[in-house]
C-alpha cells in the first residue's frame, strides 16, 4: 500500500481527504496468500503463491502483521459505513441509521445506494415530524408505515420499510398494519451457523430442508403433533480423510426433495451430491463432478438425479445406485442451472452464455439456444414443458421454444441483473386452469415482475423491496407470489392483482422463500443463519 508519509498506518496524518491511497494486484496477491498461511490452508497457499509469483514481488512479508487482510476489510468496511451515514451537508446523523454491513453488502453499490437514500428519507421524514408535531413522535405515522402489528423476533422490532421506490410503472401501494404477519405466526429455527442459502419443503408432509454454509443441511419437522419447530436432524457433510469422516467445510449449495418425499438430494461446494432418507440417514453419495456443485434436480419419475457443476458438465446420476448413467461435457464454463423437461430429456445454462438441451443416451445436445450476451443464471421449463425461461446477468428474461432457434419473446424490463425465474403451477390459479401461463422475474434492480408469456407483457411490476431479490415462488394453487430479498423482507402478492397481502421483515438477508404443498406455509431461509416458517393461515 502506498501511505502519504511513505511509513506506517499509524503515520498517516489527517484528514485523508487529499491523500491518494492505493493498492496493487502483488499487495493483493501477497495478503491473500498471507491469509492462507495463516488459516491452515498451506497446500492452497503454496499453489496460489506459485500462480500469483509471489517470491517475484519486492514485499518485505517480515514488516506485514498477522491478520493484515481481515484488517483492511474490516476498516474497509467501517468506512462504507462512515460513507452511508453521512448526511449531505457533511454531517453525521445523530443515532446510527444502519446495522453493520456484511462484506457482502459493502462491495454491493446497489446495497449502499438503497441504504443511503432510505437512510436520508428517513432524516426527512423525522423532520417533517418535527414540524408538523413539534417532536418526532409522529415520525412512523408520518412516513405511511404503521406501527401497530408489527411482528417482533427475538425482542426486536421489525417492521416494514420506511421509504418505498417510486416505479414509472406501478403506483406505490399504501401497507396497512393487516399485511404485517404478526410474530406469533411467524417460527424461527435456528441451528445453522452460517447463511442458509437454501430450503425446500417435502412434497407430500410439512418437513423443511435448509442447506448452509456451515456444510450441514437440516430437515425441520413442523408438522401440528411435532411440538412446533423443535425437532430438526442435521446432516453433516463430510468427505473422507485418513480412514475418517471429517466435515467438509464447504457450502451446501442445492436441494431437492423426490417427488414422493422420501429422499433429499443435496449438492456441495465439495464436489459430492449426496442422497438422504427423510429420517436424516445418508444413503449414497455421488462423486464424479471435479469442483463445486451449483445444482441438482430429481426427474419427476424419481429414477435420476441431474447435477451441474463449476467442472463445466452436468451429470445425470442412477438415484438407485449412484452410478453416474452419462456426464454431458458441452460448455465451455460453469454450469449454472439445470431442469428436466421429461424424465430422461433436461436443459442446462452456463456462464458461457449458452443453453443446451440434452437427452440421456443422445451423444449431442438435440438443441443449443444462443441469445444471451452475458452469463445465464437459470432455466425453468413451463409445467408442460413446451416452453423453456431463461434468465441473465445481461438483465433480459427469454423464452425459448424446441420449434425454432431464436427466442419467442425477449423480455426486457428489468435494469439490472436477474438472478431467477418462477413458472405459475398451473396458470394463474387452479380454478382457472384456462388463465395464461404467470412468469415470475426476480432482479437486482429490487423489483419482481410478473409477466403474460402468451403475450410477451408484463402485468405487474412488484415494487416493495429495497434490495436485490434473490427468490420467488408461486402458491400452489398459482393464485400467489412469495419473494425474498436481501433487505431482510419476506413480501406475499396477489398474482390477480399485484398487491401487496402479506409482509415480513427477518433478521437477516433471505436468499430463498418456498411454499409447503398445502401452500398455507412459507419458508425462508437467511443470510444470518435463521431459517423462517410464516404460517398464512388466517
Amino acid at each position: 500500500m502506498t501511505y502519504a508519509s511513505g511509513g506506517c498506518p499509524s503515520c498517516v496524518p489527517y484528514p485523508l481527504r487529499w491523500v491518494k491511497m492505493s493498492i496493487t494486484s502483488d499487495e493483493v496477491n501477497f495478503l491473500v496468500y498471507r491469509y492462507l498461511q495463516e488459516s491452515g490452508f498451506s497446500h492452497s497457499a503454496f499453489t496460489f503463491g506459485i500462480e500469483s509469483h509471489i517470491s517475484q514481488s519486492n514485499i518485505n512479508g517480515t514488516l506485514v502483521p498477522p491478520a493484515a487482510l481481515i484488517s483492511i476489510l474490516q476498516k474497509g468496511l467501517q468506512y462504507v459505513e462512515a460513507e452511508i451515514s453521512i448526511n449531505e451537508d457533511g454531517t453525521v446523523f445523530d443515532g446510527r441509521p444502519i446495522e453493520s454491513l456484511s462484506l457482502i453488502d459493502a462491495v454491493m453499490p446497489d446495497v449502499v445506494q438503497t441504504r443511503q437514500q432510505a437512510f436520508r428519507d428517513k432524516l426527512a421524514q423525522q423532520q417533517l415530524a418535527g414540524d408538523c408535531s413539534g417532536g418526532g413522535a409522529g415520525a412512523a405515522s408520518q412516513s405511511g408505515v404503521p406501527k401497530n402489528g408489527e411482528a417482533t423476533v427475538n425482542g426486536q422490532e421489525n417492521g416494514t420499510h420506511a421509504s418505498v421506490k417510486q416505479s414509472n410503472h406501478v403506483e406505490t401501494m399504501e401497507v396497512d398494519g393487516e399485511v404485517e404477519i404478526p410474530a406469533s405466526k411467524a417460527t424461527v429455527l435456528r441451528g445453522h451457523e452460517s447463511e442458509v442459502f437454501i430450503c425446500a419443503w417435502n412434497p407430500v408432509s410439512d418437513l423443511l430442508a435448509s442447506g448452509s454454509g456451515d456444510s450441514t443441511a437440516r430437515i425441520w419437522n413442523l408438522s401440528e403433533n411435532s411440538g412446533g419447530g423443535s425437532t430438526q436432524l442435521v446432516l453433516r457433510h463430510c468427505i473422507r480423510e485418513g480412514g475418517q469422516d471429517v466435515p467438509s467445510n464447504k457450502d451446501v449449495t442445492s436441494l431437492d426433495w423426490n417427488s414422493d418425499g422420501t429422499l433429499l438430494a443435496t449438492g456441495s461446494y465439495d464436489g459430492f451430491a449426496r442422497i438422504w432418507t427423510k429420517d436424516g440417514n445418508l444413503a449414497s453419495t455421488l462423486g464424479q463432478h471435479k469442483g463445486p456443485i451449483f445444482a441438482l434436480k430429481w426427474n419427476k419419475k424419481g429414477n435420476s438425479i441431474l447435477s451441474a457443476g463449476v467442472d463445466k458438465t452436468t451429470i445425470i446420476w442412477d438415484a438407485h445406485t449412484g452410478e453416474a448413467k452419462q456426464q454431458f461435457l458441452f460448455h465451455s464454463a460453469p454450469a449454472l442451472d439445470v431442469d428436466w423437461q421429461s424424465n430422461t430429456t433436461f436443459a442446462s445454462c452456463s456462464t458461457d452464455m449458452c443453453i443446451h438441451v440434452c437427452r440421456l443416451g443422445t451423444d449431442r445436445p438435440l438443441k443449443t439456444f444462443q441469445g444471451h450476451t452475458n452469463e445465464v443464471n437459470a432455466i425453468k421449463w413451463d409445467p408442460s414443458g413446451t416452453l423453456l425461461a431463461s434468465c441473465s446477468d445481461d438483465m433480459t428474461l427469454k423464452i425459448w421454444s424446441m420449434k425454432q432457434d431464436s427466442c419467442v419473446h425477449d423480455l426486457q424490463a428489468h435494469s439490472k441483473e436477474i438472478y431467477t425465474i418462477k413458472w405459475s403451477p398451473t396458470g394463474a390459479g387452479s380454478n382457472n386452469p384456462s388463465a395464461n401461463l404467470l412468469l415470475a422475474s426476480a432482479s437486482f434492480d429490487s423489483t419482481v415482475r410478473l409477466w403474460d408469456v402468451d403475450r410477451g407483457v408484463c402485468l405487474h411490476t412488484l415494487t416493495r423491496h429495497q434490495e436485490p431479490v434473490y427468490s420467488v415462488a408461486f402458491s400452489p394453487d398459482g393464485r400467489f407470489l412469495a419473494s425474498g430479498s436481501f433487505d431482510k423482507c419476506v413480501h406475499i402478492w396477489s398474482t390477480a392483482s399485484g398487491a401487496l397481502v402479506n409482509s415480513y421483515r427477518g433478521t437477516g438477508g433471505i436468499f430463498e422463500v418456498c411454499w409447503n404443498g398445502s401452500g398455507d406455509k412459507v419458508g425462508a431461509s437467511a443470510s444470518d443463519g435463521s431459517v423462517c416458517v410464516l404460517d398464512l393461515r388466517k
